[in-house]
């Protein structure tokens, strides 16, 4: 960076008068203000001074402290911080936000490195493209305050996540690219007019004087193009060496500093060619593709964003009198009265308070069709009320939504890196290496036959076999694959996913709360001691009241007696709860569990059994319903050629019965966590690929064990599951479709890479023999990059079209 006539930090000119200074690495530079001087030497405390030497754009001004300290108290008040943090595994929290003033992958660094020397902070991903950061800390050591805190002193401000952030940013995207554009396109055509002058006249005779007059203007309307439309790519080839690295804007920045620099010696010179024409129209082209790219990726991979916009900004509060106030979203608490009406935004997660209503979940669990909610129902916010209007009564508002839980794991996912991305950058790097010797040697075969088309075909050589195709092939098809899946309220938390789920061969299922209905219903109750009967499913509610088991949530409800106290509660997974009940030991589970390992009682293998130290007290008897659509989807994965199983811990009798419904030949029952996860060995070491689908809590440990782990989640449960893809509507239909994209993908994404090495390929001979000018080189590059983008927007077209058409026909049908 080049900061020598402005602000060592942020590059802004020196104020007249005394300077202020900052010492780094012993070397005294100028700064523009303290608030620069303060971030400098914080930066430097924490010993991450290789930022200067590394970033390729000054850094932004530090805020006014003042205003900085009541931006961060508005983000610590709980109004506020509740729209923000989530609760994150145990004892963990997380936040994420848009970062203002991240223009380079040094900024990405420095962010990383200054949050991560924090104490607490136990993750820390920025996203450079989106400006989005995700942060996770253990709250006992760290609090939102101080990670906003250290923001501010590195020189950064933080956004929340909303619908105006969101705009704001992505409208300074789209006006950076388009004055770019305009300012390349104006001296492209200025260029191409002198320019065609100096041909002209070449066969006119044209004198000297006048011949030096178009080039000079040639010149003045190409430096704007060079030094500032130009500038990103310059960037990017500085960053890339600066992190030893050859990266796709290399040979692009080579090739314009190359074509200006020839042209200005020619011009003074006053030689036979000059280029200015030619490397305005390179710019010009280049920039229309980039642009092009941009509104791809806009469209294709910024699903989370649309998500953020879901959540409306005002919400309609219903008062103690029954009157209606207009309040912001972040003003709702749990308990909240809400009107809702008709064409309005659900503002929160809640219950619904009035008779039914109609309301648009599709962006959020991929169901196409409105869905009916009766009084009670649960209401999701961002969902939008399409026959109403409706009353609801707020229970989880901010991060601690199901929208907020599914934008959590759309960015943790855009945040990771897959294995077919990584193995892409290092396969264009090492292109990138080779164009550059191929290009060597083209001006040493050039200059020894005909040294006067040396520089052109070396140039052509640069342009043409750039392999930016060859690097997007990847990221645009796995970002498209992303959000189409989500749209269907498939959730990838893990982008790797994709690559396993194309290609399993065998899928193993949970039974309960994953083949079945979540909502079992207690059948019979069978009373083996006479005088617990009036207690039996009461002191059974008391032990299942903590777990959120199927099987414990079915007894809890059944129960309408008192509620009693529980004490040194503990479940053991697989098995059963245990606990202290009026001093009574109770345990509550598989009958071996309940009677403490003892041998089996009769007639009891099926039931739910309640017991203590002198022996069973009672069993219960539950009845349990297919989950809808689940014989659809099972149809669907046998027809595609999968091997299906059953692994449960439940009673052979009922799994049995589930298998024949479902028309699966093989199951196992009773099987604890380790015995499935050993079923799931045997069959990968037998060369199968699993897909396990099951509880992403209940059965974390078992998904683990899977080369695709697949959960049924919803609600605030979404960003708890710990699985690599989520099922947001809880709908296994989905599965055989989601296979069918992951497999779309994977050809896409060959076809992809296949385009671009081919046509590096076929380019690089034509462009070395001098056939290809510089600028249609250009046109080549960037139509091959621009290709590869929409080429990757097909994945999905063909079941839109076909949900569209039977959403068209269903209506027709009503």
């Amino acid at each position: 960076m080049n900061t020598a006539s402005g602000c060592w930090h942020c590059g802004e000119p020196l104020p007249a008068g005394e300077v202020v200074q900052v010492t780094i690495d012993g070397a005294t530079h100028p700064v523009c203000c303290h608030g620069c001087r303060a971030a400098a030497e914080w930066i430097e405390q924490l010993g991450l001074a290789d930022y200067y030497r590394l970033r390729s754009q000054p850094a932004v001004r530090p805020a006014d402290p003042a205003e900085a300290a009541r931006s961060r108290a508005a983000w610590t008040r709980p109004e506020m911080a509740r729209h923000v943090v989530r609760e994150f595994g145990e004892g963990s929290r997380e936040a994420i936000m848009l970062i203002e003033g991240v223009r380079c992958s040094a900024c990405v660094w420095l962010i990383e490195r200054a949050l991560g020397a924090l104490s607490g902070v136990s993750s820390v991903q920025v996203n450079a493209s989106a400006r989005r950061a995700r942060v996770v800390w253990r709250k006992s050591e760290c609090s939102l305050a101080q990670v906003l805190e250290t923001l501010a002193r590195t020189g950064y401000r933080a956004l929340p996540l909303d619908a105006a952030a969101l705009d704001d940013a992505r409208k300074r995207e789209s006006r950076a690219a388009l004055k770019g554009l305009i300012v390349a396109g104006f001296g492209a055509m200025q260029a191409m007019m002198y320019a065609s002058g100096l041909y002209l006249g070449a066969f006119d005779g044209v004198d000297t004087s006048t011949r030096d007059l178009l080039r000079w203007f040639g010149l003045l309307v190409a430096t704007p193009v060079v030094f500032y439309a130009a500038r990103p790519f310059f960037a990017g080839a500085v960053r890339s060496l600066r992190a030893r690295a050859l990266g796709m804007d290399v040979p692009v920045a080579l090739a314009i500093a190359l074509i200006y620099a020839a042209s200005l010696i020619e011009a003074l010179r006053g030689g036979a060619e000059v280029y200015f024409d030619s490397v305005s129209m390179f710019v010009f082209f280049l920039l229309v593709g980039r642009y092009l790219e941009m509104r791809a990726r806009h469209r294709a991979g910024d699903l989370s964003d649309a998500l953020a916009r879901l959540t409306p900004v005002y919400a309609e509060r219903v008062g103690a009198d029954g009157a209606l106030e207009r309040v912001g979203v972040s003003e709702l608490r749990t308990g909240d009265r809400v009107h809702v009406g008709e064409g309005s935004g659900v503002p929160a997660d809640g219950a619904l308070l009035s008779a039914r209503c109609r309301v648009d979940e599709a962006l959020l669990s991929g169901e196409s069709a409105p869905v009916t909610k009766c009084c009670g129902d649960t209401l999701v916010a961002g969902s939008i009320v399409v026959e109403g209007p409706a009353q609801m009564q707020v229970e989880h508002v901010g991060a601690d939504t199901a929208l907020a839980g599914i934008v959590a794991l759309v960015t943790r996912a855009a945040a990771a890196r897959p294995r077919l991305a990584q193995a892409g950058e290092r396969a264009a790097a090492g292109f990138v290496a080779r164009v550059l010797m191929l290009a060597v040697l083209t001006a040493i075969g050039w200059s020894l036959i005909d040294p006067a088309r040396a520089f052109t075909a070396t140039l052509a050589v640069l342009v043409v076999s750039c392999p930016c195709a060859f690097a997007l092939a990847v990221p645009a098809a796995l970002t498209r694959a992303i959000a189409v899946l989500a749209r269907r309220g498939v959730l990838v938390v893990r982008p790797d996913a994709i690559e396993h789920l194309a290609g399993i061969t065998h899928v193993v299922f949970d039974k309960t709360g994953t083949l079945t209905d979540p909502g079992l219903t207690l059948d019979r109750v069978e009373v083996l001691r006479a005088d617990e009967r009036e207690n039996a499913l009461t002191l059974a509610a008391a032990l299942a009241r903590g777990s959120r088991h199927p099987v414990a949530r079915a007894l809890a409800a059944a129960a309408t007696g008192r509620s009693m106290q529980v004490s040194d509660l503990r479940a053991v997974a697989g098995d059963g709860l245990e606990g202290v009940v009026y001093g009574r030991r109770l345990r509550l589970g598989r009958v071996d569990f309940a009677l403490g390992g003892a041998s089996l009682q009769a007639g009891l293998d099926d039931a739910v059994v309640l017991a203590d130290d002198k022996g069973v007290i009672a069993a219960f008897h539950l009845c349990e319903r297919l989950r809808s659509g689940a014989r659809a989807a099972i149809a669907a994965l046998v027809a595609d050629g999968l091997t299906l199983e059953i692994a449960s811990g439940d009673a052979a009798s009922r799994v049995a019965d589930v298998a024949q419904r479902l028309g699966i030949t093989q199951w196992r029952a009773r099987l604890r966590p380790a015995d499935k996860l050993d079923r799931l060995a045997t069959l990968r070491s037998a060369g199968a690929r699993v897909m396990a689908v099951g509880d992403g809590i209940n059965d974390a440990p078992v998904l683990a064990g899977a080369d695709v782990a697949v959960a049924l989640a919803a609600g605030t449960e979404l960003a708890q599951a710990s699985s690599d893809i989520v099922l947001a509507g809880e709908r296994l239909d989905l599965l055989a479709e989601a296979r069918g994209i992951a497999r779309e993908t994977l050809t896409i994404l060959r076809q992809n890479q296949r385009w671009a090495l081919g046509y590096n390929l076929l380019a690089m001979p034509f462009a070395a023999l001098g056939f290809v000018p510089p600028w249609l080189a250009a046109i080549g590059m960037s139509a091959s990059s621009l290709f590869v983008v929409l080429n990757a927007l097909r994945i999905g077209r063909q079941g839109e079209r076909s949900r569209a058409a039977g959403l068209v026909g269903s209506k027709a049908v009503a």
